[in-house]
């Protein structure tokens, strides 16, 4: 009979080899999609820069459009952990705020700081989607998790009661959910060279104004 102390040993090993497989496959593709644009990067050549074989990233990444999408999840989280973005311990803060232009405020500082490595990647997303049937599907996956997100948050702020009266849940939703848009920053910080605090803090007044008495 096999050693089961051993078999747990190997299956360990080949867990975080292939945890530190991604790493190293995230990590290169995130680089190459920066400096070369969705079209212009290969799959074999993020296996080179990654120092695996090409078989091992299609194990891992089903086609270059999972593989962006889970550029950008990384990066939006800031590791691989398999914590949701709900369960972060910044979202809890938000939640534990009893003042709405405080929530709305925390939110903004912590968008504004992300988006400058966040940003790109759903740009890259979007324009990929013009060309490529599953990168338009991971485009409107981002689309529809960030709609799920400000969902969860208006529903937050008007559980404060300092909502405008009037403004049903859905229109708050969209509110957060048109300012949170890349277009934003592309336009104010890509195109007129923002920076990103300012960014934020535009949004922030922008988005308290709009809904909040």
């Amino acid at each position: 009979m096999s050693d089961p102390v051993k078999r747990r040993y190997d299956t360990s090993r080949r867990q975080e080899q292939a945890r530190e497989n991604r790493r190293r496959i995230l990590t290169a593709a995130s680089g190459l999609f920066r400096e070369k644009g969705y079209a212009g990067t290969a799959m074999p050549e993020v296996a080179k820069v990654a120092g695996v074989a090409v078989q091992t990233v299609y194990k891992a990444f089903a086609n270059k459009a999972t593989l962006l999408k889970a550029v950008f999840d990384v990066t939006l989280a800031g590791d691989d952990e398999d914590i949701p973005i709900a369960g972060r311990d910044f979202i809890a803060a938000i939640q534990a705020e009893p003042d709405a232009a405080r929530k709305i405020g925390m939110y903004l500082e912590h968008l504004a700081a992300v988006a400058p490595a966040v940003t790109p990647v759903q740009l890259l997303a979007r324009d990929a989607a013009a060309a490529d049937p599953a990168a338009a599907e991971v485009w409107a996956q981002m689309r529809r998790e960030t709609l799920t997100a400000m969902t969860y948050f208006a529903a937050d702020l008007l559980a404060t009661g300092q909502v405008k009266p009037g403004l049903a849940a859905d229109d708050v939703r969209d509110v957060l959910w048109t300012y949170h848009g890349p277009e934003q920053y592309e336009l104010l910080c890509l195109e007129r060279g923002w920076p990103p605090e300012r960014y934020g803090q535009f949004l922030r007044d922008a988005i308290v104004a709009a809904v909040l008495v």
